[in-house]
């Protein structure tokens, strides 16, 4: 605790002069027992150290800098009246409290911390439970949202928020956070140059991540596991994920990713695992899948209209229903040097590469994309025969979508 209480003061106290800050202690016995007053009376660069202990406070307005620290996580209870605090000021941290009782409201996204056009803000170690938006930053910049734990009891869409939430905003970190049980985990609108990474959102109702609009994003080493549909990502530009893992998103409308009009983006070093879906792609261009794992997915790679351009190299496709599936009898994307596990070829020359191509799309796939009901013909001996005649020669799939260099061996 002595530790992470002097790099906040590193962190916020390197604009000021030496001396001029001061601690002020809040408890029901100190000389100043709530929170707004703390505020009210604190000048800039002040400390105010809350002490353990509840404090029935809500609309708590924070406009010049401070460094608001929990000793031993007091407890901020809103009492389901509303936000609960408000950072307008740049320059603010907020450290080691347990915010509970949000107000849910049909007309106000309230939120337990909610920090507006504000720069160089740190939110760290905090606990929230019994909420409707967890962390909202509106159009805020140059700021760290790191290692807080978002805990949600979500049912419905329409009466729940989402657990940390990022509106016009720019140059941020969203590092080692646990979000849970709320409508979408991260969520993301309008907002360049983000960092998202080492986040585990779980068992969320809807997304455990969703971003639209936003360019030159970088998600890396996030779990995104057990979430109502999986992860969505749209509309965006010059995206990065890497090493980001997606696992068990099942149901009727589930994916591991969705991908929607996403020009030029990189996508490597993931795991896609026991999805309905792994990567469900549509009117995306340009974007290089490299050294992705799918694994026992429904159907690994789900292309539909309008993506061009694209390119699948050293890929483990390992034990999907379906590897790829093509709604279109027209291809421009570039299948290479991957590894399937339903490839049955031969390497003479033993270089490590097959020495027949492998078609990953099976008739079958493009008979299910028509006719869904079809899918309990999965296992039966006619659709085996049907996808080999196909493979000796397609009428119905893309003739040159293949794989000309399929591995023998797993990438890694």
């Amino acid at each position: 605790m002595k530790l992470a209480f002097a790099l906040i003061l590193v962190f916020n106290f390197s604009q000021c002069v030496a001396g001029q800050s001061k601690v002020i202690a809040i408890c029901q016995k100190c000389e100043i027992k709530t929170i707004k007053e703390g505020v009210a009376k604190a000048s800039d660069f002040d400390t105010l150290l809350i002490k353990k202990g509840t404090y029935k406070e809500f609309n708590i307005l924070i406009d010049k800098p401070l460094v608001l620290v929990g000793e031993n996580y007091p407890v901020i209870d809103g009492e389901d009246q509303g936000e609960i605090i408000r950072i307008v000021s740049d320059n603010v941290t907020i450290d080691g409290l347990f915010i509970v009782n949000v107000g849910t409201s049909y007309t106000t996204d309230h939120a337990a911390i909610r920090v507006v056009k504000s720069e160089k803000f740190l939110i760290q170690n905090v606990v929230l439970e019994k909420l409707f938006f967890g962390i909202y930053l509106e159009k805020s910049s140059k700021g760290r949202v790191y290692h807080n734990k978002i805990i949600g009891d979500a049912i419905d869409e329409y009466n729940s928020g989402n657990g940390i939430q990022l509106w016009y905003s720019k140059d941020i970190v969203v590092e080692k956070n646990i979000v849970q049980h709320v409508r979408d985990g991260i969520y993301l609108e309008f907002s360049d140059n983000i960092n998202i990474k080492d986040n585990i959102s779980t068992d969320n109702l809807r997304y455990g991540l969703h971003f639209m609009f936003s360019n030159d994003d970088v998600y890396s080493h996030n779990t995104f596991e057990n979430n109502g549909a999986g992860v969505a990502v749209m509309f965006s530009k010059r995206i990065k994920m890497v090493g980001n893992t997606f696992k068990k998103n099942w149901g009727t409308a589930a994916f591991g990713m969705l991908l929607k009009e996403i020009n030029d983006a990189e996508i490597m070093d993931n795991t896609f695992e026991e999805n309905t879906i792994g990567i469900n792609i549509e009117g995306s261009n340009r974007i290089t899948y490299t050294n992705n794992n799918f694994i026992k997915n429904g159907w690994a790679v789900k292309i539909l209209g309008a993506c061009y351009t694209n390119r699948f190299t050293k890929n483990n496709f390992l034990y999907n229903s379906f590897d790829v599936s093509y709604n279109s009898k027209l291809n421009d994307n570039v299948f290479d040097q991957n590894f399937w596990s339903d490839y049955t070829g031969y390497d003479l020359n033993r270089n490590g590469v097959g020495d027949v191509p492998y078609r990953p799309v099976k008739l079958f796939s493009y008979i299910v994309n028509k006719t869904p009901e079809t899918i309990v013909l999965l296992r039966s001996l006619f659709m085996d025969i049907i996808d080999f005649s196909e493979k000796v020669s397609p009428v119905f799939t893309p003739d040159n979508l293949l794989d000309a260099n399929p591995l023998m061996k797993k990438t890694r």
